[in-house]
C-alpha cells in the first residue's frame, strides 16, 4: 500500500515537471530562455519547447506591430504660434533579445522618446509646415524616434501627426487670410478674361475695318436683335459712310486779304475768339445737311410719320407758292398800316 502511495506520488511529480518543462511558443511570438539567470541560446521559435524545470525561464516577446497613440503635446512653434499636436506611432520589435535584456520596458520607453521628439519637431517646425507638410515632418519624427529604439531591438514602422490644435484668434485670422486669397484668385481670373477678351475684340474691329461690308452686316445685325427686345428703343440707321463724305467734300473758302492781315495782327486771344465763332457759324450748315441725310434715311425705312414725309416731299412750286402768298399778306398788312 505505502509503495503505491510513492507511485502515484511520483507520477504526479512527473506530470508536474512535465508541465512545467514544455512550452507553446505562439507564430507571432519569440522566447527568450534564462537559464539560472543568463541568457542561455537564440530566441526560441514557434512551436514545443522544452526547458528544465526550476533552472531556465522563458520570456515571450510579441512581435506583432504595435499602435501607440502619442498624447497632445503644447508647443511654440518657429514662428510663436501656441499648438497642440498629438500624434500616433507604429513599431515592432525585430530584435526579441535586446528588447528583453537592453530595457527594461520598451513600451515605455518608446512612448516617452515619441513624446519628446514630438515636442522638438513643434519647435523645428513653421505652422504652415505643420499644415501642409505632414509628410515630411512625419518622416523627419520617425527617424527622431528610430535613433535610440534601434538599440533596443525596435523598429519604428511609421509615425503619424494626427491633429493640430489652434488658438480661435489664428483660426480667424487664417480664415480672413484664405477669404483674401480667394478673392484675389477671382479677381486675377476675371481681369485674365477681361484682357484675352479685349484681344478678340481688337482683332475683330481690325478684321471688320478692312471688310466694309462686315461692318454693315454687323450695324444690320444690331438692329435686328433691338428690335427683337420691343422696347420703346428708336434705332436710326445713319450710315457712317455718308458723314466722311460729308466730312471730304465740305469746301474751305481760302481767307480773303482783310482776313489774312486781320489774323497777322490780331492776339491768340481774339484768333482763338474768331475761330470759335467761324466754327459755331459753320455749325447750322453742318446740321442742315445730317438733318436732310437723316431724313432720307427715315423714308428709305419707312420710319418717318406720314405727316412730316408729306411735309418733306411737298414739291418745290408749292413750297413756292406758299411762301408767295405769305409775302402779299405781310404787304397788304404794311399798307393798311401806312394809310392808318
Amino acid at each position: 500500500m505505502l509503495a503505491l502511495s510513492i507511485l502515484a506520488a511520483l507520477v504526479a511529480l512527473g506530470a508536474i515537471t512535465l508541465g512545467n518543462s514544455l512550452k507553446i511558443v505562439r507564430q507571432y511570438e519569440r522566447g527568450v530562455v534564462f537559464r539560472l539567470g543568463r541568457v542561455n541560446s537564440e530566441p526560441k521559435s514557434p512551436g514545443m519547447t522544452a526547458i528544465i524545470p526550476f533552472v531556465d525561464k522563458i520570456e515571450k516577446v510579441n512581435l506583432q506591430i504595435v499602435t501607440m497613440p502619442i498624447p497632445a503635446q503644447e508647443g511654440i512653434t518657429r514662428d510663436n504660434v501656441t499648438v497642440r499636436v498629438d500624434a500616433v506611432i507604429y513599431f515592432k520589435v525585430i530584435d526579441p533579445r535586446k528588447a528583453i535584456v537592453d530595457v527594461e520596458d520598451y513600451q515605455l520607453a518608446v512612448g516617452q522618446v515619441a513624446q519628446t521628439s514630438l515636442r522638438s519637431i513643434i519647435g523645428q517646425s513653421e505652422l504652415d509646415d505643420l499644415l501642409t507638410n505632414r509628410e515630411r515632418l512625419n518622416q523627419g519624427l520617425a527617424i527622431m524616434i528610430d535613433n535610440p529604439a534601434v538599440d533596443w531591438g525596435i523598429h519604428i514602422d511609421r509615425v503619424e501627426i494626427k491633429d493640430v490644435a489652434l488658438p480661435e484668434t489664428m483660426k480667424r485670422s487664417m480664415s480672413r487670410q484664405a477669404e483674401a486669397e480667394r478673392e484675389r484668385r477671382s479677381r486675377v481670373i476675371i481681369a485674365d478674361g477681361e484682357l484675352q477678351a479685349s484681344n478678340k475684340l481688337a482683332q475683330a474691329s481690325e478684321a471688320m475695318a478692312d471688310t466694309p461690308s462686315a461692318l454693315q452686316l454687323r450695324l444690320l445685325q444690331t438692329i435686328v436683335e433691338v428690335a427683337a427686345e420691343r422696347n420703346s428703343t428708336l434705332v436710326l440707321p445713319f450710315p457712317v459712310e455718308l458723314l466722311r463724305f460729308l466730312e471730304n467734300n465740305t469746301p474751305t473758302a481760302p481767307p480773303t486779304a482783310e482776313e489774312g492781315a486781320r489774323s497777322t495782327t490780331d492776339t491768340p486771344t481774339e484768333a482763338a475768339d474768331r475761330s470759335a465763332a467761324d466754327a459755331a457759324a459753320s455749325v447750322p450748315a453742318d446740321l442742315d445737311a445730317i438733318v436732310q441725310a437723316m431724313s432720307e434715311s427715315l423714308k428709305l425705312t419707312g420710319l418717318m410719320p406720314e405727316q412730316e414725309r408729306v411735309t418733306s416731299d411737298m414739291p418745290e412750286q408749292e413750297r413756292t407758292t406758299s411762301d408767295s402768298a405769305e409775302q402779299v399778306n405781310s404787304a397788304e398788312q404794311e399798307e393798311h398800316l401806312g394809310h392808318a
